[in-house]
């Protein structure tokens, strides 16, 4: 008789989902328990992490290129469920960091750095603030709240942090917020005017639906073809126990019966007599090309979706090729770096101007400089020397140190 539990096993899996469901909307049902804010406002329901497919994923799509009364919600489920992709996660954390480690000044109309204005950007609230402004460029869109003012101990004012605005209660298309995400655009909340406005900055087309678009449909056949080589694997990755009897007593046969039941690696039986053991091996090794090219190949189209190319995050095939790649790289995250620049300069300095902050007539900058490691900046540096006149100002601002004049050499002091 064969082996019975992987149904039941099955079973018993569908049940725990379930009821894990069920304990999640029952947790979930009100609103959060947060500060007044938007999020206050918006009847959150629990993300479905059911099993999404490609045809789940083009009726999420259409509803939400739907003209008159778009939803996200069905297709942010989907991203919710693909995220879940440890290679996706990371070809996106890869692209994130590059730009938020970067290093930036606050500068004014002239170019002079302002270090007491730098000190309001230097703090947590403002790496949120990057993370969920970058983050648009997967998703295709975010709406940031700003968190209270506040003076800190060192007289520096800031927000007490950012947050972002759950997705599937925004309808970019027309700027307003969806109390309930069931609501019509007419029903919701302009976010775009009013005192609202003031303390939301937007990131994102209102008609882009994001990297993770293109993405889905990979990580979807990714998600299936590795379940599918785990059932494989199940049935034809253990040695089969087969046992066969002349008995025809239902004692003896339910005493075998429990016998392989619970037999394991080292497992040990008394059989009746006439009664043989043997172990079958499967010998289906062309499922590991089957399943492992098309993984393979799924994570190979999601490196290229996100990051233009594959050999940063995949292994490569020559030094001059994946400097090729790098190049792609790089030029990839140089224009997330200047969508940021825009974001900061354009909407997040004005805002936070007409809150109280003092920042009027300065700009947020990337230091390209930073760049350089410390010795190619010392190599710049004395090769400008060499040959041009360079403003003691620059090693003034730059290294904190004040220049009274220009030193005798050791010769003209002795002379």
């Amino acid at each position: 008789m064969a082996n019975k539990r992987y149904p039941s096993q099955l079973r018993t899996i569908e049940s725990i989902r379930l009821a894990a469901r069920e304990n999640n909307a029952a947790k979930g049902g009100g609103s959060m328990r947060k500060r007044k804010s938007l999020v206050m406002m918006l009847n959150q329901q629990t993300r479905s992490l059911t099993k999404q497919d490609v045809a789940r994923w083009r009726r999420a799509w259409a509803i939400a290129l739907n003209i008159d009364n778009p939803k996200r919600g069905a297709l942010y489920s989907i991203y919710t469920d693909t995220l879940v992709d440890l290679h996706l996660t990371g070809c996106f954390i890869q692209r994130y960091h590059k730009t938020l480690l970067k290093a930036f000044v606050i500068v004014d109309k002239n170019g002079k750095e302002d270090d007491e204005a730098l000190k309001i950007f230097k703090s947590k609230w403002f790496h949120h603030f990057l993370l969920r402004a970058l983050e648009s460029i997967g998703w295709g869109h975010s709406l940031i709240q700003l968190g209270d003012v506040f003076t800190d101990a060192n007289g520096v004012m800031k927000f007490s942090d950012v947050e972002l605005v759950p997705r599937e209660h925004v309808c970019p298309e027309y700027g307003v917020l969806l109390r309930d995400r069931s609501d019509s655009p007419d029903q919701g909340i302009p976010y775009r005017e009013g005192a609202v406005s003031d303390w939301c900055v937007e990131v994102g087309d209102s008609h882009d639906l994001g990297l993770l678009l293109k993405c889905a449909p990979q990580a979807i056949a990714k998600k299936n073809m590795t379940t599918y080589w785990d059932v494989f694997g199940e049935i034809f990755g253990m040695p089969m126990r087969v046992g066969t009897t002349t008995s025809q007593n239902p004692a003896d046969r339910k005493q075998i019966e429990v016998m392989l039941e619970e037999m394991g690696a080292a497992g040990w039986a008394l059989f009746p007599e006439g009664t043989t053991i043997e172990i079958k091996e499967s010998s289906r090794g062309d499922a590991y090309n089957v399943y492992d090219r098309r993984i393979d190949r799924a994570n190979s189209e999601m490196s290229k979706g996100v990051l233009g190319q594959t050999m940063t995050i995949d292994n490569g095939a020559s030094h001059s090729q994946s400097e090729t790649h790098l190049e792609v790289f790089e030029n990839i995250c140089a224009a997330d770096a200047r969508l940021i620049e825009y974001v900061v300069n354009d909407d997040l300095i004005p805002k936070m101007i007409r809150l109280g902050f003092p920042l009027a007539g300065l700009t947020f900058k990337w230091d390209d400089a930073a760049s350089y490691s410390p010795a190619e900046q010392r190599e710049l540096e004395r090769v400008m020397l060499q040959y041009f006149d360079i403003d003691p100002q620059y090693f003034i601002n730059k290294y904190k140190i004040p220049i009274t004049g220009v030193k005798q050499s050791a010769d003209s002091f002795f002379e």
